[in-house]
């Protein structure tokens, strides 16, 4: 196709019809235009955006550009969750056999950490054994079977957006909102869902730094999504500070361990819990929130979530018994330094996007996509803002592959704390709901 036309009228701020984005978007991932010119047009739209009927289109396209998910008949509803990423966010890990457990489907389809951001992929593969590399043959029947899988996007589920996303990170056109959602619903579309339950984050480990950003993106989504036919709500959630307690691969899968076994932190557990009784009250499983925050509570406090854990690693080949194992243990990494406080009073501040950044340097993250991930460093036995800290107290662990590491990464990690005289003002988590 003559491609030129497209990049000049967006240029020029017109709008395009749908058979126009359609045809680019199966040309791109065709190779038929070059990524000079798509680069061009992704500016383009990052200047003039996108409005509702273009971002649809754009979605669909995308959607379309590769295999989808077709599930058999059943009473299950088919849910996911996906977060627009921070630290120390584990939800997904807890919040799938727990999902599974409440009666529904859960092919949720993961992503890889980049920059401060962790990745659920990655979280997981720091299981032994275990593989998220599923074909949607194979995700489709585990899901029907056990109630849940948890993998990668495949060569051949949405290779435009594989594309499209790689070329936005290289051209500095990731933070479009037109862009993001169309990126996001694509892949979710795929799955076939019939609810999704999105945490869109603000803060200083956010994507989005302001909560007016936040929820510009939420609307965003949530509209097109239910236009799409998936009944979806998404939660605006402060990630200003770590959600819970660590934050690195492995350490955030034992913390998730933790909560399946009901001593996790609190702020996990809420959003656990809110993100789980939504979908049950916008499926019609539940007519109100308190009662299906009741219905949550009682399915984790029966264990059943937790043995859904083993059973979901075990059907993606983990090693169940070094598993255990290597829960047993204390620290996993080479090297473990206890960061002690300098003063008494209480934590007013624990900077996210520090702590992100001290475990990627750790190596627990990745500085572009072909970094290697080292799954056993990190951060935990982190002090919450709000929580009272006498000198000579740990404010928390540094988990390095060597001493010198571990040593530098201390000196940062006070730096991410402020504590003071008298307590914070407490923040809600969970901000607003749309």
């Amino acid at each position: 196709m003559n491609f030129l036309p497209l990049i000049e009228a967006k240029r020029d701020g017109q709008v395009l019809e749908a058979a126009q984005i359609q045809q680019a978007v199966a040309a791109y991932t065709a190779g038929q235009i070059p990524d000079y010119q798509m680069a061009a047009f992704l500016m383009a739209v990052f200047f003039r955006g996108l409005d509702g009927g273009e971002t649809r289109a754009l979605t669909l396209a995308m959607r379309d550009s590769g295999e989808v998910l077709k599930f058999p008949p059943d009473p299950r509803p088919i849910v996911d969750k996906h977060s627009t990423g921070g630290v120390g966010d584990k939800v997904s890990l807890v919040l799938a056999p727990l999902l599974a457990c409440l009666g529904f489907r859960v092919p949720m389809i993961s992503g890889r950490g980049l920059g401060i951001t962790g990745g659920t992929l990655d979280k997981l593969e720091s299981i032994p054994g275990l593989t998220t590399q599923l074909a949607p043959d194979r995700l489709i029947a585990q899901t029907q079977k056990i109630g849940v899988a948890m993998g990668g996007q495949t060569a051949n589920m949405i290779p435009a957006d594989k594309l499209l996303y790689a070329l936005r990170d290289v051209t500095a056109t990731v933070p479009s909102i037109p862009l993001i959602t169309a990126s996001i619903l694509s892949k979710k579309l795929a799955e076939g869902l019939d609810a999704l339950i999105m945490e869109v984050k603000f803060g200083s480990a956010a994507f989005m730094t302001s909560r007016d950003q936040a929820r510009d993106l939420a609307w965003s989504i949530v509209s097109l999504a239910i236009e799409c036919g998936v009944m979806t709500r998404a939660l605006l959630v402060d990630m200003s500070a770590p959600h819970g307690r660590a934050a690195g691969n492995w350490l955030e899968v034992r913390e998730a361990i933790h909560c399946l076994e009901g001593t996790g932190p609190a702020d996990v557990q809420t959003l656990v819990t809110e993100c789980a009784a939504s979908l049950l009250v916008q499926t019609g499983k539940s007519h109100g929130l308190a009662a299906a925050r009741q219905t949550v509570a009682a399915c984790l406090a029966s264990g059943a979530p937790r043995r859904k854990w083993d059973e979901l690693i075990t059907a993606q080949g983990a090693d169940l018994d070094a598993f255990q194992a290597k829960l047993q243990l204390d620290h996993t990494a080479p090297v473990v330094r206890e960061c002690f406080a300098e003063a008494d009073g209480f934590v007013v501040r624990c900077d996210a996007r520090i702590i992100g950044e001290i475990v990627r340097d750790l190596g627990g993250g990745r500085m572009t996509k072909a970094s290697v991930i080292q799954p056993d460093v990190g951060v935990d036995a982190l002090l919450k803002p709000g929580e009272p800290v006498r000198s000579g107290e740990v404010l928390g662990r540094i988990h390095a592959t060597t001493l010198e590491q571990a040593e530098s990464a201390c000196v940062r990690l006070h730096a991410a704390f402020t504590i003071a005289a008298q307590p914070p003002f407490e923040h809600p988590l969970i901000v607003e709901t749309l």
